[in-house]
């Protein structure tokens, strides 16, 4: 080889070595932990995670290639969500994921410099979390629920599907967060229909089925099921005793109606979870969590059960079948 090609040779690796380095150096694995308030083999919390995968993957991420996911699954305990967010901050996670309000309430003790993107969380101004919906101004930012006044349309759709009822039992974890703002919104609403509301706060699943016992030995009663982590980890038991009971009952996610359940109004779960791991991608590619605003769900689905409604004798109104995004017979 001539002197001079060797050296023009030369000079050109010395360019591309740089180069090499710098591209290794952008397409190093990122790590993402996730919290969720699940169990591992929860049917819906193993949905969950399909769809933030299916989600990273449309993104352009590679798991197991430049993505690393670390999850952890705290199956409603309080205790365990505490030592599994610790755990996250201390693998050095890029960015760390919420899934429900307790494990945002577990993240947010564990760190305030780690970004946290949150999914399925109520009211965050209120919990503290952020400083407003269209400038966070933290290190935390996300999808929300709901507002609490959703909580009226549930006691609403009983009231259209079930006319007889005067006693309405509101279930819903002790520990939750939401639960009692959304029962004062229940209450509140409740003498225009002329109903009585009856809190149903509960801990753990002996204590579901001793106040749905207790509650449902009197007549024309009907049950509003709250959102958290029990609820969603004992739904076939909620559903099962409103159907021994023969309490018309309504639910917060599709996933209810879907094993049983009467009736179910509340957003689509899946659509918010890929909304949100749109949010961690535009944070591993530079963006702060404090200048990405807070959205809140917009897309809201009403199911309804028709099998269920016949076997309890209840005649759905045409007006709600036709409102209906999906009819179950």
């Amino acid at each position: 080889m001539k002197r001079r090609e060797f050296i023009t040779l030369l000079g050109g690796t010395a360019v591309a070595w740089p180069l090499a380095a710098r591209a290794q150096q952008a397409e190093r694995m990122r790590r993402v932990g996730i919290l969720l308030a699940t169990a591992e083999d929860d049917a819906e919390g193993r949905d969950r995670v399909a769809v933030i995968q299916q989600g990273f993957e449309q993104l352009g991420w590679t798991i197991g290639g430049n993505l690393h996911i670390d999850y952890r699954w705290a199956a409603g305990d309080i205790q365990r969500l505490q030592t599994y967010a610790a755990e996250l901050v201390a693998l050095k996670s890029d960015v760390l994921v919420a899934a429900a309000t307790n494990p945002l309430a577990a993240l947010s003790r564990a760190t305030s410099t780690i970004p946290i993107v949150f999914v399925q969380v109520v009211d965050p101004i209120g919990g503290g979390y952020v400083a407003s919906l269209a400038h966070p101004g933290g290190n935390i930012t996300g999808f929300s629920l709901y507002e609490y006044g959703v909580a009226t349309k549930w006691l609403d759709l009983v009231k259209q599907i079930a006319p007889t009822v005067n006693r309405v039992g509101v279930i819903y974890e002790l520990t939750s967060v939401q639960g009692p703002a959304m029962l004062r919104e229940i209450e509140a609403g409740a003498t225009a229909v002329g109903t009585q509301i009856f809190a149903l706060a509960v801990r753990d699943q002996a204590e579901v089925e001793r106040s749905i016992d207790t509650f449902g030995r009197e007549p024309n009663g009907a049950l509003i099921v709250l959102s958290s982590p029990l609820t969603t980890a004992h739904r076939e038991l909620l559903v099962r005793l409103a159907a021994q009971y023969r309490l018309p009952s309504v639910y917060p996610f599709r996933y209810f109606t879907a094993i049983g359940g009467l009736a179910s109004y509340g957003i689509d779960n899946h659509a918010l979870y890929l909304g949100a791991m749109s949010y961690v991608d535009r944070i591993l590619k530079g963006e702060r969590p404090a200048d990405l605003p807070v959205q809140q769900a917009t897309k809201f689905e009403l199911v309804i059960n028709l099998k269920t409604a016949k076997a309890l004798g209840l005649a759905v109104p045409h007006n709600l079948l036709v409102l209906a995004d999906e009819v179950i017979e």
